[in-house]
């Protein structure tokens, strides 16, 4: 096997198992908790680092609804047993970067990595995501080679594979599907919204030496959960968001 085909079998292999694996690396959060302190030793210091990281991780939210809002049917999205691709996104995102939906998970992860404001783990975080994607991404790129041929190479040419090009932007064809974002990303959004409460949560505890529940965090986490039961029996037991 050469290197090139050992890399699209690893790729594939992290594409399908792509929604668990990134949860191994929570070892590496406890062990930066262990060390927490207060940012500057002050609350209010602190308290706007949290919400700088809240709008890091949601810019990288917003990336991924302004992608999936545009999506066209029959493209690859939570799939994850294979490749699928019955059209070639080229509009839209996609005109901008080549791995959009990735680009959103690095800014979601990056916030939740920045909370705890230790420079080690956010090094860490970002080589594991380069690792790991860079495989995903390879294994991607030979399957839509091999599918689209001479279209995705002029595509490729002309599209960065990560970082955005956002004055070359295209206009999708496909209208803005506000049912389709509700149906998939709500699970991301509370996933979001509860890791934050945890760390926050953790992350006092650790500094001030006793457990603290911040009432404007509750709140957020209260408000969350009533969206993600709403929009949870909206999708299993009804056809409003189809």
């Amino acid at each position: 096997m050469t290197l090139r085909e050992e890399f699209e079998h690893t790729g594939n292999w992290f594409f399908r198992w792509r929604s668990y694996l990134p949860l191994t690396v929570i070892i590496f959060y406890l062990l930066a908790l262990s060390d927490y302190e207060y940012l500057a030793n002050n609350k209010q210091t602190e308290n706007l680092w949290r919400v700088i990281c809240l709008v890091v991780s949601f810019t990288g939210l917003f990336i991924r609804i302004f992608t999936i809002g545009y999506l066209p049917e029959g493209t690859s999205g939570r799939n994850t047993k294979e490749q699928i691709a019955e059209t070639l996104n080229t509009k839209g995102m996609y005109s901008v970067v080549r791995n959009p939906l990735y680009l959103g998970n690095f800014f979601m992860v990056l916030g939740v990595t920045l909370f705890v404001h230790i420079w080690w783990l956010t090094i860490i975080y970002i080589l594991i995501f380069l690792l790991y994607y860079e495989r995903i991404i390879i294994a991607e790129e030979a399957y839509l080679e091999k599918k689209f041929g001479d279209v995705y190479l002029d595509w490729v040419n002309r599209t960065p594979v990560f970082i955005p090009k956002f004055g070359q932007y295209q206009k999708t064809n496909t209208p803005f599907s506000l049912k389709k974002i509700l149906r998939q990303e709500y699970h991301s959004f509370f996933a979001l919204i509860v890791v934050m409460f945890i760390l926050e949560t953790t992350c006092n505890l650790y500094a001030e030496g006793e457990l603290n529940f911040d009432l404007k965090w509750v709140v957020l986490l209260g408000f969350g959960s009533i969206i993600w039961g709403v929009l949870r029996v909206l999708t299993k037991y009804t056809k409003i968001l189809l």
